[in-house]
């Protein structure tokens, strides 16, 4: 599997492909966000290490920029701003893991490993089929797409795991605090408005009107209700 490192500091970086060239992995370097671009552009990877500081775009703009643009290559961010609101940035911006510095190698490989394998999500305590219909959308969630007609838009696998849980948990009112528990595993406190940015890209795939939710309910005070 070939791997793009992009990272600005060269000892990271190189300490990085050394040991993921040890791993069996082929890896590339891009040393600021212009020339990780180029480099996805021009050919294919199975996963992007991504750090968020780096010279001419940042990693969020970089991560905001391959979605924009349909590529949806796995995206393990590396960063010193650890805290639990960067890592709702980056998960925002559409990444699919995080990982703050300083990190253990073991735990890298294993956050990366487990990426490169996430279609395995749904199979852990799954109670969701692996296509679901919700107002005559067609979700398919292994595969991370949404299709409505001729339109099929992709998921992140965040956004899949957001809705998989809303889904199982149907009728029920979920608080924001709950959701960022359940579904990322964060337990440290932050302001927890920040899962309204995926509740507003939920409901522009859900809804006929967007501004005027049926299927992703505000519960005010609390958070929010699925009802298919």
């Amino acid at each position: 599997m070939k791997i793009l490192i992009v990272e600005d500091e060269q000892h990271l970086a190189d300490g990085l492909r050394f040991n993921l060239e040890a791993e069996g992995y082929e890896a590339v370097i891009a040393g600021d966000g212009d020339t990780a671009l180029e480099l996805l552009d021009a050919g294919k990877f199975d996963a992007v290490v991504l750090d968020v500081m780096l010279p001419t775009i940042d990693g969020f703009e970089v991560t905001r920029t391959l979605r924009g643009r349909s590529d949806y290559t796995p995206i393990l961010m590396l960063t010193a701003r650890g805290r639990a609101e960067d890592v709702l940035n980056g998960f925002a911006a559409g990444a699919d893991d995080y990982l703050p510095k300083p990190f253990e190698l073991e735990i890298f490989l294993a956050r990366l490993n487990g990426l490169l394998r996430r279609r395995q999500w749904l199979e852990t305590e799954a109670k969701t089929p692996s296509v679901v219909v919700v107002n005559d959308r067609e979700i398919d969630l292994e595969n991370l797409e949404l299709r409505h007609g001729d339109q099929h838009v992709r998921l992140t696998l965040m956004e899949a795991k957001l809705l998989r849980y809303l889904i199982e948990n149907e009728g029920r009112a979920v608080s924001r605090k709950v959701i960022l528990e359940e579904v990322w595993q964060l337990q440290e406190d932050t302001d927890t408005r920040a899962i309204d940015n995926f509740i507003v890209r939920l409901r522009r795939m859900l809804e006929d009107e967007a501004d005027n939710p049926k299927i992703v309910q505000t519960v005010r005070g609390v958070g929010y209700r699925f009802i298919s």
